[in-house]
């Protein structure tokens, strides 16, 4: 995730990033604004239709398609940004659970913190590169009753430390080290993790629908390939470089939504999940 500064934008105008959509875009804004020259020359040097009426009003038409247009980009980077905000809402959530349950823990169980300093914070790993179709062994830290390589690749990583925490919770329970009102106590924070996983899953695995995606795209598409026949009469020649403008416009807003309703890879506007990860072990170890 890219850290900056809202309040300066001078840097922002002038600056050029992995992220910006032009540099994604800069081939098919040359090519738009190249089309739009060759319609402007057969239009005004060839087929001389500057005095055809019918023609002009079709810029009357693309103002009505582009009230269309807004709204359904509108619709597309609202949802898209819903669901990078859930996603930051669920792990800001998991950060609150780990630090609960290692404050309970601490308290009730203190013979029993190297084991859950390790494995709390091991859990927000593994989600991290569960989400990301990913086993990254290396971050995951090995303490007594529990080795990463002792993990099953191809399962859900992140269930079966859940389990081993909870069978571990529950074993102490049987053993009378935690009673049963204890119990009872730290289960909302076992729940949440999982909870955690399911809520982020769906963010992942549902994206928009593939029917609407599909409209906008050929939308944007037809709309700025009919803009220069209508706006010919009115911009002549400058009509290159207005409808690539517009073209830019349109197209980074539904790049920009394609990024974030996926938000938890490793694109410069997805979660920072690999630092909340490291916060929440930080403060787990401070806590254990």
């Amino acid at each position: 995730m890219i850290r900056y500064n809202p309040k300066d934008w001078f840097t922002f105008i002038f600056r050029f990033h992995k992220a910006d959509t032009f540099r994604t875009l800069a081939p098919l804004i040359f090519l738009i604004g190249l089309y739009s020259g060759v319609i402007a020359w057969l239009e005004i040097e060839v087929l001389h239709l500057s005095e055809n009426s019918h023609v002009k009003n079709l810029s009357l038409i693309h103002s009505t398609l582009g009230l269309v247009i807004s709204l359904l980009l509108v619709f597309r980077t609202n949802t898209a940004y819903e669901r990078w905000w859930e996603g930051r809402k669920v792990w800001g959530s998991l950060v609150n659970s780990s630090r609960n349950l290692a404050l309970k823990l601490s308290v009730l169980v203190p013979e029993e913190r190297a084991y859950f300093r390790v494995m709390i914070p091991n859990y927000a790993f593994a989600l991290k590169n569960h989400l990301r179709d990913k086993v990254v062994h290396v971050e995951l830290l090995d303490c007594e009753g529990f080795a990463a390589n002792e993990l099953v690749e191809d399962q859900h990583i992140p269930n079966q430390l859940a389990q081993m925490m909870m069978r571990r919770v529950v074993d102490l329970e049987a053993k009378g080290t935690l009673k049963p009102e204890h119990l009872l106590f730290i289960n909302g924070e076992l729940v949440n993790f999982t909870d955690a996983v399911g809520a982020c899953e769906r963010i992942r695995k549902t994206p928009i629908p593939f029917s609407y995606s599909v409209f906008l795209k050929k939308f944007i598409f037809l709309y700025v390939m009919t803009l220069p026949i209508g706006y010919v009469f009115l911009l002549g020649y400058w009509v290159m470089a207005v409808v690539a403008i517009i073209f830019y416009v349109l197209a980074s807003l539904e790049l920009i939504a394609e990024e974030i309703e996926d938000p938890f890879g490793t694109d410069s506007n997805d979660l920072p999940t690999d630092e909340i990860s490291r916060t929440i072990r930080k403060s787990v170890e401070e806590i254990l």
